[in-house]
């Protein structure tokens, strides 16, 4: 069984009068371990898809399970949970808490999970000295590079050991060095195991990436491995 398996989806809004569908029906598997992109053109429905699958919304048709629970069937609690828990986010405006130090961004997830205080600092400084940031734990976000504000959030996002990573745009915002450096982040992590699905407009972000999966207009359209 995938770790993730998408069947029939289908979604769209309701403006003013008219429905507006943004996918169309996708059907997709994604392997445990396995490093996912997904690209098209703006507005193909790759935002949406990322948002369905971190349990940000929910399908109008079709189902999305994860370890083969169906999400489009949970309570709003427990679709709450497995965000916390299964779930790490990597946004391309990074996303942090700009009066927290570092070290307590990174403890945030744990926090809300009611992990021991001793042990959410362990992790995160263990998290952080894995990215390079050990000389940066307890400075603040805007104090940091964009390079550097982008390895805290990815640290931030592997705090409760999350089943899945979901990445939009995380190289969006960067430089080329910056760039380089987060995807050997990135490619180091699935290397360990960690599966990912990252949103990418760049091909060069994609080369050590096990598929490509390219939408158009809601639809998947071709991948390629």
């Amino acid at each position: 069984m995938s770790l993730v398996e998408i069947a029939g989806l289908e979604k769209g809004y309701r403006v003013g009068e008219i429905d507006v569908p943004v996918l169309k029906g996708i059907d997709l598997g994604i392997d445990e371990g396995e490093f996912v992109a997904l690209m098209g053109p703006s507005g193909c429905g790759k935002s949406t898809l990322m948002n369905i699958l971190g349990c940000l919304d929910r399908p109008s048709k079709g189902r999305v399970l994860l370890k083969g629970q169906d999400l489009s069937h949970l309570s709003d609690r427990n679709l709450a949970r497995i965000r916390r828990d299964e779930i790490g986010f990597v946004f391309q405006s990074f996303n942090l808490i700009g009066r927290m130090s570092n070290l307590k961004n990174v403890e945030l997830p744990m926090t809300l999970k009611e992990t021991a205080r001793g042990i959410r600092r362990d992790r995160a400084r263990e998290l952080l000295e894995s990215v390079g940031l050990a000389h940066r734990l307890d400075y603040s976000p805007s104090n940091l590079s964009g390079g550097e504000r982008q390895r805290v959030a990815i640290a931030r996002a592997l705090a409760n050991d999350p089943s899945i990573i979901l990445a939009d745009e995380p190289t969006g915002n960067l430089d080329e060095k910056s760039t380089n450096e987060i995807m050997d982040i990135m490619y180091q992590l699935n290397k360990e195991g960690h599966t990912i699905i990252m949103v990418t407009h760049d091909i060069e972000t994609t080369k050590h990436c096990s598929r490509v999966v390219w939408m158009r207009d809601g639809l998947v359209q071709e991948v390629t491995s």
